[in-house]
C-alpha cells in the first residue's frame, strides 16, 4: 500500500504539474501578464496548498512539530533543492521585481518567524500579524505586475495562433484548476505513503516534518519548477519558488497559529538551527539573484550541495552519530566562509563587468 501511494502520488504530481504550467503560461499570454506574476500568485498559492492542508491538520491535531517543521523544511527545500536543480537544467534569469520586492519580502517574513519564535511559540496574535503581511504584500505585487504588464504585447484574438486554436481564458483556467487538483491529490498520497514509511522506521515527528512531509508537500513546487525549466519558462520556475516561500509563512504558518488553541510551539532545536538556516538561505538569495541577474549552473550546484549537507546534519543529529562534531566544524569553518567568498567574488565580477560596460558606452555630445 505504501509503495502504491508513493508511485501513484509521483505520477499524478507529474501530470498535474504539466497541466498547471501549460494553463498558467497560456493564461499569462492571454491576459497580457508576465509569467513572473502568474508564478508568484496563481502557481505559488496553488502549489502551496498541500503545505496549508498538512500544517493546519497537524496544528488542529496538536502536532506542532509537524506543522512548523513542514513550513521551515519546505522553505529550505524550495530554495536549495528546487532552485538548485532547476538552474542546473537551465540558468534562471532573475527580474528586477524579484530583487526589489519579492526576495526582500521573503527575507523579512523569514526573519519575522525567527523573531516570533524566540519565546518558544507562535501565538494567535503573532499569527494574525503574519496574516496581515499578505494584505500589505498583495497590493504591491499587483501594482508591480500591472506596471510590468504594460510593457508586454497584448494578445490579438484575430492574429494570435493560440487564440485561433480556441485556447481562451476559460480553458486556461480549467487547465490550471485541474493541475492544482492533481498536485494536491498527488502530494497527499505521497505524504501519506512517505509518512507511513518513516514511522515504520521510528523517526520523530520533528524529523518527519522537516524532511518527509516538507519534501512531500513541496513536490508540487518541485514538479512545477522543473517542468517549467524544461519548457524554458524561467519566470514561472523562479516565481513559483519565491512566491511559495512567502505564502508558506504569511498564510500556511499564520493559519496554523491562528487555528491552534494556544498557538503552535516551536522546539528548541528548530529555533537554534532550522529557522536560522531558513533565514540564512533566504538572505543568500539576494546577492546571488543580484549579481549577473541570474542563477548560474554552478550556483545551482552549490544550492544542491548545501541541501545535501543540511539533510546529512539532520540524519547525524537524529542518530547521534559520532561524526556529528567533526561535520559541524567542517560546516562552520569551511562551507560558510567559502559561501561568503563565492558571493563576494560574484559581486566583484559583476561590478567589474558593469564598470567595463559603462566605459564602452559612447558619449553623446
Amino acid at each position: 500500500m505504501i509503495f502504491l501511494l508513493l508511485t501513484g502520488g509521483l505520477a499524478v504530481l507529474t501530470i498535474g504539474a504539466d497541466l498547471l504550467i501549460r494553463g498558467a503560461s497560456n493564461l499569462a499570454r492571454t491576459l497580457g501578464l508576465s509569467s513572473l506574476v502568474i508564478g508568484l500568485t496563481v502557481v505559488a498559492f496553488g502549489t502551496s496548498s498541500p503545505e496549508l492542508f498538512v500544517s493546519v491538520k497537524a496544528s488542529l491535531s496538536n502536532q506542532a512539530d509537524i506543522a512548523v517543521g513542514n513550513v521551515i523544511g519546505s522553505n529550505i527545500f524550495n530554495l536549495l533543492f528546487i532552485l538548485g536543480i532547476s538552474s542546473l537544467i537551465v540558468p534562471l534569469t532573475t527580474s528586477k521585481q524579484l530583487i526589489r520586492l519579492d526576495v526582500p519580502v521573503m527575507i523579512v517574513t523569514s526573519g519575522l518567524v525567527w523573531l516570533f519564535s524566540l519565546d518558544g511559540s507562535i501565538d494567535r496574535v503573532e499569527g494574525l500579524g503574519l496574516l496581515a503581511g499578505i494584505i500589505i504584500y498583495a497590493p504591491l505585487l499587483i501594482y508591480f505586475g500591472k506596471r510590468n504588464s504594460n510593457q508586454l504585447p497584448k494578445v490579438n484574438d484575430k492574429t494570435d495562433p493560440i487564440a485561433q486554436k480556441g485556447v481562451g481564458v476559460y480553458r486556461d483556467l480549467l487547465l490550471v484548476f485541474l493541475g492544482l487538483v492533481m498536485l494536491v491529490l498527488g502530494a497527499r498520497w505521497l505524504v501519506e505513503g512517505a509518512t507511513g514509511l518513516a514511522r515504520m522506521l521510528g523517526v520523530s515527528e520533528l524529523m518527519i516534518g522537516l524532511t518527509v512531509v516538507a519534501v512531500g508537500t513541496s513536490i508540487p513546487e518541485a514538479a512545477t519548477s522543473i517542468v517549467a525549466s524544461f519548457k524554458r519558462e524561467r519566470d514561472l520556475a523562479i516565481g513559483n519558488v519565491v512566491g511559495s516561500n512567502i505564502f508558506n509563512v504569511l498564510i500556511v504558518l499564520s493559519a496554523s497559529a491562528i487555528l491552534a488553541t494556544d498557538g503552535i510551539s516551536v522546539s528548541r532545536t528548530t529555533l537554534q538551527f532550522d529557522i536560522p538556516v531558513m533565514v540564512a538561505v533566504a538572505f543568500a538569495c539576494l546577492p546571488i539573484f543580484f549579481t549577473g541577474g541570474r542563477i548560474s549552473r554552478w550556483e545551482g550546484a552549490m544550492f544542491l550541495g548545501y541541501y545535501a549537507a543540511y539533510l546529512t546534519f539532520l540524519i547525524l543529529t537524529m542518530t547521534r552519530h559520532y561524526t556529528l562534531p567533526a561535520f559541524s566544524r567542517a560546516m562552520l569553518w569551511f562551507v560558510i566562509p567559502m559561501t561568503i567568498l563565492g558571493i563576494a567574488v560574484s559581486l566583484l565580477c559583476w561590478l567589474k563587468k558593469r564598470r567595463s560596460e559603462t566605459k564602452q558606452r559612447p558619449v553623446i555630445s
